[in-house]
């Protein structure tokens, strides 16, 4: 072990297999493990900055600083002090323990509700520092508290349940400037009230930091449209998690809020029973939706038509720019491509279309034919995958139109669902 820092970098600690350990300085033992001292820094990781060291015969606990630790393992703590006497000091008032404060807290949510209780609490070594990541809230680690190690692994081994259920700390609302005084519960950072405000990318993110109940539990409370959103973003071995623990109705309720392209990417990381019977479900629901979903599944039609979404915006060439942000600000929230407003005659036939940020910029008296861009670039129906790649690499556009033969507008492809495919079924 490096002689400069008491652990390698990496390596994982769990609270309660260091608390009792024996504390030494030069070859003498001083003490024995009480607690950690630790200073939140925002949403960075908690940082312990001491050990409380308790000792015997009613002589006063010792606060040794983190920088003092040479060697941290169970069962054995090596500081290095020349004499004890000058770290016989008080805890500042507003010091955060892990010990006090936080083990064996319950984990609530918003409305009080006992979520888990804190059984234990994992650090980790970075760059000399010894950084609070998790709080653990699986019964095996009470189990390892009570009982021998042995037994607790031998009884785990005939469970389902996971050894390392944990909440991240960043989940964790900051802890009272009072904590001295602080006898209450920990609380969740991420609340139901707040969910429906975040960004469906930042949840995802906070999806992939829980724990496969967690993750359930937090999606349940999201509104279908949001909800779908969220799955979309979410890491494939997220889904690959999360979409099995939901009701196939729930799952085929969310795939027909996506485009064909993006509930075949969701479709594609799980298992193909799971896929099947989530198909079958939708079937009963929306067979069109399905067809198109199970033909990019498939790989048996690579026709264009089956990316495209008809929740596009639509306005009239005769409609003034004020009469066109009207309507955008009521039609977008259902819409799934906004970026763009395609312009129509009186036989809905394309004539021209027009970027959102034009049409914030446009004067509001003009008319959409006077401010549109009329040579448009379009799809058709029977267009391959492969023409629609050479025309978003090409023209780098954010969506593609759809029109049949006739001119009139069918749809438009969304650049994600072509080009950001994660199933590739390209290859």
């Amino acid at each position: 072990m490096n002689v400069s820092a008491p652990a390698a970098p990496g390596q994982i600690y769990y609270l309660t297999d260091l608390l009792g350990s024996a504390v030494s300085a030069h070859g003498k033992t001083v003490g024995r493990l009480a607690d950690f001292v630790i200073v939140e820094h925002g949403d960075a990781s908690p940082e312990v900055t001491a050990l409380c060291i308790r000792r015997s015969l009613g002589r006063p606990s010792l606060l040794i600083p983190w920088e003092k630790v040479k060697v941290l393992k169970r069962g054995e703590i090596v500081v290095s002090v020349e004499d004890v006497k000058p770290y016989e000091t008080a805890l500042a008032e507003h010091a955060i323990l892990l010990r006090d404060h936080i083990l064996d807290k319950k984990v609530i949510d918003i409305e009080d509700r006992e979520i888990e209780v804190v059984y234990d609490v994992k650090m980790l070594a970075k760059d000399n520092k010894l950084l609070v990541t998790d709080v653990n809230i699986s019964r095996y680690r009470l189990m390892r508290r009570i009982g021998p190690r042995w037994f607790a692994k031998f009884a785990y081994s005939f469970r389902r349940e996971k050894r390392d259920e944990k909440i991240p700390w960043h989940l964790i609302q900051a802890l009272p400037q009072d904590i001295s005084s602080f006898h209450g519960n920990v609380k969740l950072k991420v609340l139901k009230e707040t969910l429906a405000e975040m960004h469906p990318a930042d949840l995802a993110d906070i999806l992939e930091e829980l724990d496969s109940g967690q993750r359930v539990a937090i999606f349940n409370e999201l509104e279908p449209a949001r909800a779908s959103e969220t799955l979309e973003e979410a890491d494939p071995t997220v889904q690959r998690d999360l979409v099995p623990a939901l009701k196939k109705e729930r799952v085929a309720q969310l795939l027909t809020s996506m485009t064909p392209g993006q509930a075949a990417d969701v479709l594609s990381v799980l298992p193909h029973s799971e896929t099947r019977e989530i198909l079958k479900v939708l079937r009963g629901e929306n067979p069109r939706h399905a067809k198109k979903i199970e033909g990019i599944l498939n790989r048996q039609e690579q026709r264009i038509a089956n990316f495209a979404t008809t929740k596009i915006l639509r306005v009239r060439q005769d409609q003034t720019v004020a009469a066109a942000r009207e309507y955008f600000n009521g039609a977008a929230k259902g819409a799934t491509v906004i970026m763009y407003l395609y312009v129509t005659d009186a036989e809905d036939r394309l004539v021209g279309v027009l970027d959102l940020k034009e049409l914030l910029q446009s004067d509001t008296h003009k008319i959409m034919k006077d401010v549109m861009i009329d040579n448009v670039i379009t799809l058709h129906p029977g267009s391959s995958l492969t023409e629609a790649l050479e025309d978003f690499s090409r023209y780098d556009f954010r969506a593609i139109p759809v029109t049949d033969e006739h001119g009139k507008l069918v749809g438009a492809v969304p650049y994600r669902d072509v080009m950001n495919l994660k199933h590739k079924f390209l290859e």
